[in-house]
């Protein structure tokens, strides 16, 4: 199989990089080493695998589509350094491949599974040194927003709260095959060790979030109602009458802190 032979699967979101410049790019913003555990999400036609695989200790492929896991299988099956994995992302245990070192992400993602599989890989951080992915750069807009920006909501928090944010550059449709409708940017999602804004109940802290943004032109005093008391919001130097986007990652662990004591 090769580029010409697999045609792209629009259930499957893939359109595959091919533009040899960009690929360096990815790679130089990578910083691999040689002792490197690192995990390629949708490997497709190998533009980002072979290279990967000249340059780590152990690599790990998940891909869903059964022909490309037979191409890489037959391809790749006997390399002692490499395992490919046939399995969906969105469910994959990405915590069981940890070894010695943390493991290390790569992938151009499909646009219609970024933001589910961020929240999955969230909950598996602990096993995660970093992740570069290159995603529809709306996403990546959101990823890096700031309070009171119209990117700014449940995605730019949850993540903020337990990552670092760094955007790089940005990706024109043309080095994609097909080209999408839209353009893509590369980002790297650096876990904390220990997040800069103690989230007390983590599960709280998800929920109070969810519910806040939930309808965004409504003031937290009714998006919250039930959950939070004017008293506790203003305990945390919060205005009841403020809307979610406007409140830091700080004001919200704040308020989870003080609602799971």
């Amino acid at each position: 199989m090769n580029r010409h032979t697999h045609r792209p699967r629009k259930r499957f979101g893939q359109n595959f990089l091919h533009d040899r410049g960009i690929i360096e790019r990815i790679l130089a913003a990578a910083r691999l080493t040689p002792e490197d555990h690192v995990v390629e999400i949708g490997p497709g036609l190998g533009a980002l695998t072979l290279p990967l695989r000249q340059r780590v200790g152990r690599l790990e492929l998940v891909e869903l589509d059964r022909d490309l896991v037979a191409h890489w299988q037959q391809r790749l099956g006997d390399d002692p350094k490499v395992r490919i994995h046939a399995a969906d992302a969105l469910d994959f245990d990405f915590a069981a491949l940890k070894a010695e070192r943390p493991l290390r992400l790569i992938g151009n993602l499909p646009y219609n599974i970024s933001t589910p599989l961020i929240f999955h890989l969230l909950s598996q951080r602990q096993a995660i040194a970093d992740m570069l992915f290159m995603l529809q750069r709306e996403v990546v807009d959101r990823l890096g927003a700031a309070p009171g920006s119209k990117a700014y909501g449940r995605l730019s928090v949850m993540v903020q709260s337990v990552c670092r944010v760094d955007p790089l550059f940005r990706v024109p449709p043309g080095a994609f095959r097909p080209a999408p409708k839209v353009e893509s940017r590369l980002v790297r999602l650096t876990p904390y060790l220990q997040p800069p804004h103690p989230l007390g109940d983590e599960a709280l802290f998800a929920r109070l979030v969810a519910a806040a943004f939930g309808q965004r032109r409504k003031t937290l005093r009714n998006t919250l109602k039930g959950m939070v008391t004017e008293a506790d919001l203003r305990a945390c130097g919060i205005d009841p009458s403020a809307r979610a986007e406007k409140l830091t990652i700080a004001d919200y662990a704040a308020l989870s802190r003080r609602l799971s004591r």
